[in-house]
This record gives structure tokens, sequence and C-alpha cells, in this order.
């Protein structure tokens, strides 16, 4: 059975985001949270704008342009997951216990899958639900030693609505997935960095020394950059839905090097949160769908090869494949297995 690379994509993002989590705990000590993010974000967006200007060097290509409304989709992605999300968790944590925190942060997950299906229509049946459910209740499960505390409801609130704001955040970039990943990862990171780290020192925070600097800055490229270029990827060929289910085994990925690198001792909690997530995984890897159904018309920009979906014909030399050019789809009706990706977004 062939895996879907979207699959590969999302999975190995999520591997890299929860990888982070034990690594930055390791790696930083006694920075701010509020400077910590900051450098997180700027590590993943200096260290891609740096792979972005070697690509170029080794492989000059005309520059990347968002056309249309991928510009606004992409603005609106930025605002809501670098801006907006960022300071609303920075300020929810500082009034809400840790315990709290944990739980509420699976809101983003719960969130990015509801607004993708109910807001953004992507199909869904029985099988995919079941397997959302079961690798959230992992998710769940590895906080379960958290517990609420309402004695202050505007901190979690504030969680709650960071959650959103990045679930927005997931659902938008979607709509700008065709276009270069590593400079969306780029842009979202250079400014979700500069407005944390600027907060941060417009409150009095200290500055941590060179060391600790460039150890967030590569825990950052990898967790942050690698990941999302990774997870866009994965938006391509799955949509919000499906990519942010695999994205969630973050956490287990987290716990688990924990405990094979730095001694943390293996739980039942821990365990049993790593069965339901494979049992989730596999109910995706083992879906199939497929039906008869029309692709419209469509003109749009994005590197493609000359697939069943790409059969066009061009003004001059194209050039080798894959390419970039504005180019149509003629209306077609077909049947075969497919995903929620660009090319199939139709009712059901």
């Amino acid at each position: 059975m062939s895996v879907n690379p979207g699959v590969l994509s999302a999975i190995s993002a999520g591997v890299l985001f929860g990888a982070s989590t034990p690594l930055a705990k390791r790696l930083v000590h006694g920075i701010d949270p509020w400077m910590l993010a900051g450098l997180l974000y700027l590590g993943s967006g200096i260290g891609l704008g740096a792979l972005k200007t070697l690509r170029y060097f080794l492989r000059p290509r005309r520059a990347d342009v968002f056309l249309g409304a991928d510009r606004w989709w992409l603005a609106a992605a930025i605002t809501a997951g670098g801006i907006i999300a960022p300071v609303l968790m920075m300020y929810g944590l500082s009034a809400t216990a840790a315990s709290s925190a944990s739980l509420l942060l699976n809101l983003e997950g719960v969130f990015s899958v509801l607004i993708a299906w109910f807001v953004f229509r992507e199909n869904f049946d029985r099988r995919v639900a079941l397997g959302v459910l079961a690798i959230t209740a992992g998710a769940l499960l590895l906080s379960v030693n958290g517990r609420l505390v309402w004695s202050n409801a505007i901190g979690p609130a504030a969680i709650a609505a960071a959650c959103l704001a990045w679930a927005l955040d997931n659902n938008f970039t979607r709509k700008v997935a065709l276009n270069d990943v590593t400079q969306i990862a780029m842009l979202k990171g250079l400014v979700a960095g500069s407005v944390n780290v600027a907060i941060a020192a417009a409150l009095g925070r200290a500055t941590p020394g060179a060391a600790a600097i460039l150890g967030a800055g590569a825990v950052g490229l990898g967790g942050y950059g690698l990941s999302l270029v990774l997870f866009v990827i994965a938006l391509r060929y799955l949509g919000t839905a499906r990519t942010g289910a695999y994205f969630s085994i973050a956490p287990f990925v987290g716990a688990l090097i924990a405990v094979v690198f730095f001694s943390e001792p293996v739980t039942i909690q821990l365990v049993s949160a790593g069965v339901l997530m494979m049992v989730g995984l596999w109910l995706h890897l083992t879906e199939r769908h497929e039906h008869e159904h029309t692709h419209a018309l469509l003109t749009h920009t994005h590197l493609h090869v000359h697939d069943s979906h790409h059969q066009h014909v061009h003004a001059g030399q194209a050039g080798a494949e894959p390419h970039v050019h504005t180019h149509t789809h003629a209306p077609l009706r077909h049947v075969h297995p497919h995903y929620p990706d660009e090319h199939h977004r139709h009712d059901h």
C-alpha cells in the first residue's frame, strides 16, 4: 500500500515539533517564556531565510510572489498565528496554572478540525472522525494529571482564544499551501519572532547569553521552521483536518524522547496514549475515499507536473518539470481515490 506523501510530511512535522519541547527544556534554562517563544520563532525565520538564500544561489529562479487572494490569506494566517496567538498564549500562561494550560492546549487540534469540517467544508466520514477522536483522546490522556482551575477564568479564556487563533492560522495557511512552503514558514517565523522578542524587551525581560540564543535558534529551526515547512506540504495533500490529526502525535513524541534520552519513567498514561494514537493513525492510514467527482474550471499558479489533473498546453517553452506558471484546469469528471487537497474541494 503506497502512503500519501502528505501523511509522511504531517507525521514528520509532528515528530520535529514534539522533539523541540524536551530539547528546549534541556538546552535553554532561565530564559523568560515570552523571550524564549520569540527566539524559537526567530530561529525558524532566520534559519529558513538562510536556506532559501542558499537555494537561490545554487539554483537561481524567479522570485516567489503571492498573487491575488493568496496575499490576504497569508496575511490573515500570519496575523492570527504569528501575532495574536502568541500574545494571547503568553498572557494566558501568566495567569493560568500549568496543569490547566496542558489540558487547554489540546484545543488547537480540536478547533482546527471543527473549522476545517464545518466552515471550510472538508469532507470526512465516520472512520476519519473516529481517527481524530482517538488521536485527540491520546493527547488529552498525556495531560490527564492536569485539572482546570477556574479561580481566574481570564487566563484559561486567553489560552483557548490563542488555540482558536492558531486553528484559524492552520485553515488560512491551507489556502496558500501551493505557494513556496519555505517562504510561508520563513515569513511566519520572522513576524512571530519579532513580535514576541519586541514585547519581551518592552516588558523588561532579560536578554539571554549567546549560547542560549544559538541553542534556542537551532531548536526553533527544526521544531518550528522545518516542522512548519512539512506541515504546509501536508496541507497540500491532506487538507487541514487530517494534517492536524497526524500532527497531534507531537506531545507523544516529546514524551517518548524524554523517556529515551532523559531517563523519564514509562507510565501507564504514556503507553495508553500511544495505543490510542496508533489506533487513530491506523484508521487514517487505511482510509480510502473514492467516488465519481467533478473538477470545476479553475485557474491558479503553483509548482506542478503534468499528471492527470494538469493536462494543459503551454505558450512557448514551459521548461523541465516540475515548473511554475499560471494554468487553467478544464472541467473534468473522473473516479480515483483522493483526499481533500487543493484540487479536490468538491461537495459530497
